[in-house]
């Protein structure tokens, strides 16, 4: 069963089942779900044919040779022959293909598995630099000596070693290239490189009512200045009534070479990333509609569209900040996501601290069309201004109008205002949300994607968020903008931060002005962070 873009795929393919009794715990691996002829690893030779996914062999007759009846075929089956010769074959195979013939019956699995074929597999991934030296006598006399104490490893043993010293092979050069900060945005250098040069990709996991699965490749993805957006489309999903949720990973190659493109039938990593209940489908998570489709938003930052007519699903979307990107999509295992290291607060006494320094840029898009792309420095809570030279009278002020600033829990950052016209930012082009499936695709005005990084004092990654918002009109008249043209208000809120857009509508010019913008930041999440007590 090809892996291709938009194909459905069973859990349980060949490169799944292959390792799943290799390892034990951390993540699940998935991959090619047959033994193609060519790509096996299998030599053909003239007058040979392999049957796809079986352990039977054709024998034509070759040119020029003539049987005495031309309809007979010979088979030859896989099963019958011994054991030593099955081994022999095997030797000859690579690593993705040895571990998808494994997966044609409980025989051929013991038989892969063998620790001959698997301890010269891994002396050839991992021996040092000392392989290029002639042995000496010794050094060979020890070689064949570790060579025979292989058999008194149980069966399989030299496969997982491989398997296990592969995945952390992989995870360490995937530290290593993230480990250079852009030290103006706080983030990773080359996390584009790394998506690219690794083959990370994304997949979801749909689950039915009944426990059914249904595996999905991502269709597509387009990478943004802070983000990544995935999309998943097809033209045979299953109903959407019987679906209960939907899981998100991060998909990592097990086996690839830097300088080939990997090979999309390949076992691979899966992390998970989020869960997502569909039931929760509604219009509360409604965000607009089009002609053709209504999109829904669940937290974080995914799109999930749905068709007007039949109700089903047209396409999902996911939004991924660049923030620990890599290491949720690699790091995590089937079950568990990623967990961030533990966080060490830097103690201050400054009354003010975790008050003030921060720094935010923000990103509004629609896949690919950015409408603004804006930086925001030295952002701080709105303080009382006192000339007292005693420092408990300056603390007791400064506290006293903090507390006015706390809304629900959070704090508020003024970052555009209201009255100042010359902070006021215009939205460049037409803003809505850009969609497509393999049949249609379409616009969805007064929605887009926010991508909001927001940096500490020190300039490390404080609160970093990627997901759809739209705009809706205010229950009640603006205070101060209504006199301009129509106001729109764009929300975001989770437990850490949320942000809060005012925009108007400037008919003359046809555009959006954002005349108000505020940043909220959890109390509970700066008391963690900065070890405050406030």
């Amino acid at each position: 069963m090809a892996t291709g873009r938009g194909r459905m795929l069973r859990p349980g393919s060949f490169g799944l089942q292959a390792l799943r009794g290799s390892l034990h715990g951390g993540g699940t691996t998935w991959g090619s779900a047959g033994l193609a002829a060519g790509r096996s690893g299998f030599r053909q030779g003239s007058g040979v044919k392999f049957a796809r996914g079986s352990s039977v062999m054709t024998q034509c007759a070759r040119p020029g040779q003539h049987s005495e009846k031309p309809s007979s075929v010979c088979f030859i089956s896989l099963d019958r022959m011994p054991s030593e010769i099955l081994l022999n074959i095997f030797s000859y195979l690579d690593v993705v293909s040895l571990l998808c013939v494994g997966c044609v019956n409980r025989r051929f699995y013991h038989l892969t598995s063998d620790n001959l074929i698997w301890v010269k597999i891994y002396s050839t991934a991992f021996s040092s630099k000392r392989r290029y030296w002639k042995l000496t006598s010794v050094e060979e006399t020890a070689t064949c000596v570790s060579l025979l104490s292989v058999e008194d490893k149980e069966v399989g043993y030299w496969k997982k070693e491989y398997i296990t010293r592969q995945i952390s092979s992989l995870k360490s050069a995937l530290a290593h290239i993230i480990m250079p900060v852009n030290p103006y945005t706080g983030l990773p250098v080359k996390t584009k490189e790394a998506l690219r040069v690794f083959g990370l990709g994304w997949a979801i996991i749909l689950r039915e009512k009944n426990g059914k699965e249904y595996i999905m490749r991502h269709a597509d993805h387009s990478v943004n200045d802070t983000s990544v957006t995935v999309v998943w489309y097809d033209k045979n999903w299953p109903h959407l009534a019987t679906l209960s949720t939907l899981n998100l990973y991060g998909v990592t190659p097990l086996f690839m070479d830097q300088y080939l493109t990997p090979d999309p039938n390949s076992p691979r990593w899966l992390s998970l990333i989020g869960k997502y209940d569909l039931s929760n489908l509604s219009e509360s998570t409604m965000m607009g509609c089009d002609g053709l489709i209504r999109i829904f938003c669940l937290n974080p930052g995914l799109l999930v569209g749905l068709w007007q007519k039949e109700d089903n699903l047209a396409f999902v979307m996911a939004n991924l900040h660049f923030h620990h990107l890599v290491e949720r999509s690699t790091l995590g295992s089937a079950t568990l996501p990623y967990m961030l290291p533990p966080h060490s607060p830097l103690v201050d006494d400054s009354p003010e601290y975790g008050l003030q320094g921060y720094q935010m840029h923000i990103d509004m898009h629609g896949v690919g069309i950015f409408y603004l792309c804006s930086t925001f420095r030295n952002l701080f809570s709105r303080r009382g201004f006192c000339q007292e030279s005693a420092e408990g009278a300056v603390a007791i002020r400064v506290y006293s109008s903090f507390i006015k600033c706390i809304e629900n829990g959070y704090v508020k950052f003024v970052v555009i205002s209201l009255k100042n016209n010359r902070e006021h930012l215009p939205l460049i082009g037409k803003v809505g949300l850009a969609w497509r499936t393999n049949v249609f695709d379409g616009f969805i005005e007064s929605c887009f994607v926010v991508d909001v990084t927001l940096l500490d004092e020190h300039r490390k990654p404080f609160w970093c968020v990627s997901s759809p918002v739209c705009m809706r009109s205010p229950a009640y008249p603006s205070d101060g903008s209504s006199f301009l043209g129509n106001t729109y208000y764009v929300d975001y809120m989770d437990k850490e931060g949320g942000v809060h857009a005012e925009l108007v509508w400037i008919e003359e010019t046809e555009e959006y002005f954002i005349v108000s913008l505020a940043l909220y930041l959890s109390v509970a999440k700066i008391n963690h962070w900065f070890g405050t007590k406030y």
